[in-house]
């Protein structure tokens, strides 16, 4: 058996560029069909069902109706599901159907979906994700919607290619919108064996370093009066944003001329602040365990926005025992945007230390 079951979330990751944390919630998706939202989990479905035909033209593939998977792969065989709910029993029921007919379940969305898909799938096929959501902080997610696509191929070829155990976490988006982490693992999946494919599971912040707090106090003496300092989520960050009067733990805040100015804002609003031209500096930190330092939990901070900024203009901060941690030891960028992520890539200067730099690689 060699077929492949595929499923969408189509509407995985709305909750982030509009800075509401997670996308788990039924009113925001009935906000986003009734708005007619932008949905970004399926040109990232596509991204990846795109690689996977490249490697294995001659794929069987399983899905469900309309947005679930059959808009994106017309001629897979569908799976009827009775009533579509726009809602997580849509994937507890297309798992469920999926269950003895396929080798392999590929799946697109965040944490919340990678729960749904783990607690249907009662026979352990394995499972691997195309990474749509917010979140992702659990390590059954590729580090890119392409190298899913591949990873599936690879293992739809050589159906003995070993499977390990991965963790499924997620958090609750209550207690993140109120800026409080409270992460928590719900269980374990197969998932196929694939080096430098997989993200690790997010590591927990620690405690800051003294070089790490010294080198945020020199970033706010070096800050460049009337510059608009866009500033990402983080425990980094959040002490950087305590040298400027306070902001948020996980929303990207703005700060200009020493001073927190505006917290917790949108992808449109940080546009607005942009629109008269103002002259702008993002600043960034590194997902502990993980490696990426943008398009996780960062949504807001668009391919759009970064492009009106420039891509010259952007600092990473981050303690070196956390950069040394990373296996690989590199950092991931996923904008969503293709081209934008190709022209990141390369080799950037992360800030360790007061006056000191680590050259570290950046892939996508």
């Amino acid at each position: 058996m060699t077929s492949i079951g595929f499923l969408v979330n189509p509407y995985a990751g709305i909750g982030g560029p509009t800075a509401r944390k997670g996308s788990d919630d039924p009113a925001l998706a009935a906000q986003a069909r009734s708005d007619g939202m932008r949905l970004t989990a399926p040109l990232r479905a596509v991204r990846a069902m795109t690689a996977l035909v490249q490697m294995y033209p001659s794929v069987d593939i399983l899905t469900g109706p309309g947005g679930l998977g059959q808009d994106i792969a017309p001629a897979a065989s569908i799976l009827p599901i009775n009533a579509l709910s726009h809602s997580a029993s849509d994937t507890s029921a297309l798992v469920a159907g999926m269950q003895g007919k396929v080798s392999l379940i590929l799946f697109c969305g965040g944490d919340g979906t990678a729960r749904d898909v783990a607690a249907a799938n009662v026979s352990g096929v394995p499972i691997l994700g195309i990474p749509a959501g917010v979140k992702m902080h659990s390590g059954v997610f590729a580090r890119s919607p392409e190298r899913a696509g591949q990873a599936a191929a690879a293992f739809l070829k050589d159906p003995d290619q070993p499977v390990e155990l991965v963790e499924i976490l997620d958090i609750d988006e209550a207690e993140r919108r109120s800026g409080r982490l409270s992460a928590q693992l719900f269980s374990v999946a197969r998932s196929p064996v694939a080096r430098g494919v997989r993200q690790n599971p997010k590591a927990g912040g620690g405690d800051l370093l003294a070089e790490t707090d010294a080198a945020l106090a020199e970033y706010v003496r070096r800050m460049e009066h009337g510059c608009l300092y866009i500033l990402g989520p983080g425990t980094t960050m959040g002490a950087l944003k305590d040298r400027l009067g306070g902001g948020t733990l996980l929303g990207v805040d703005l700060a200009r001329d020493g001073a927190i100015v505006d917290r917790d804002l949108s992808e449109e609003q940080l546009l607005m602040a942009l629109a008269d031209g103002a002259k702008a500096r993002i600043v960034l930190t590194v997902v502990g365990g993980q490696g990426f330092i943008l398009g996780r939990g960062n949504q807001q901070i668009s391919g759009r926005l970064i492009n009106r900024v420039g891509i010259d203009r952007i600092d990473v901060i981050c303690a070196s025992d956390k950069l040394n941690a990373l296996n690989p030891q590199e950092l991931t960028v996923d904008t969503g945007d293709v081209a934008l992520d190709a022209r990141l890539a390369g080799y950037w200067q992360v800030t360790t230390g007061p006056g000191r730099r680590q050259v570290v690689r950046v892939v996508h």
